[in-house]
C-alpha cells in the first residue's frame, strides 16, 4: 500500500512572523457560494477589522468572492504572526457561523503567497479588486460591495 504524504503548503524554513506582506486566499467549505448575502459578509469584515488590530496586521485589500476570500495583509511589527492571525480568524468566524447556520464555513487550509520586495502592494491590491469584474459579477470593481481596504479609499484607485 502506498503511503500518502500531506502536501506542504507553507514554506519550510520561514516562520511567517514579522513585517512581511502576504496575499491570502481562503475558500469556503466545499466551495459553497456563501458570500452572496451582505449579512454574513458585513459581519466577517467587522471581525476581520477587530482581529487585524489584535494581531497587528494592515489589511491593504479584501475581496469576498462568492466562494472564497482574497486578502492582502502586512505585518505591522516583528510580533505579527500571519499563521496565528489567519488561524484565529478562521476558527472564530467558523465557530460562530456553524453555530448560527449549522454548516461549516471554511475549507481546512488556505493559500498564501509571501510578497517579495519587488512586488508592489498597489499592483497586488489592484489585481485583487479586479476579481469581481474578471468573473463577470460587475463591470467596474467599484460596483462590488464586498471589497475594500482598511488602509486607503479604494474608490480612488485606478485600474
Amino acid at each position: 500500500m502506498a503511503v500518502k504524504y500531506k502536501k506542504r503548503v507553507r514554506l519550510k524554513n520561514f516562520d511567517y512572523k514579522g513585517c512581511y506582506s502576504y496575499s491570502i486566499t481562503i475558500c469556503t467549505h466545499e466551495k459553497k457560494p456563501v458570500f452572496k448575502d451582505s449579512n454574513p459578509v458585513r459581519w466577517l469584515i467587522d471581525v476581520l477589522r477587530d482581529m487585524s488590530d489584535r494581531y497587528n496586521f494592515k489589511i491593504w485589500a479584501y475581496c469576498f468572492m462568492p466562494d472564497h476570500l482574497h486578502l492582502l495583509i502586512e505585518g505591522k511589527n516583528n510580533d505579527s504572526d500571519m499563521k496565528g492571525f489567519i488561524s484565529s480568524y478562521k476558527q472564530h468566524t467558523g465557530f460562530y457561523y456553524k453555530k448560527k447556520n449549522d454548516q461549516l464555513l471554511w475549507q481546512i487550509n488556505y493559500y498564501d503567497h509571501v510578497l517579495r520586495k519587488e512586488e508592489d502592494i498597489t499592483s497586488v491590491a489592484q489585481y485583487i479588486f479586479g476579481n469581481p469584474a474578471r468573473k463577470g459579477l460587475v463591470e467596474d470593481y467599484r460596483q462590488y460591495e464586498f471589497l475594500g481596504s482598511f488602509e486607503f479609499d479604494v474608490t480612488h484607485m485606478t485600474m
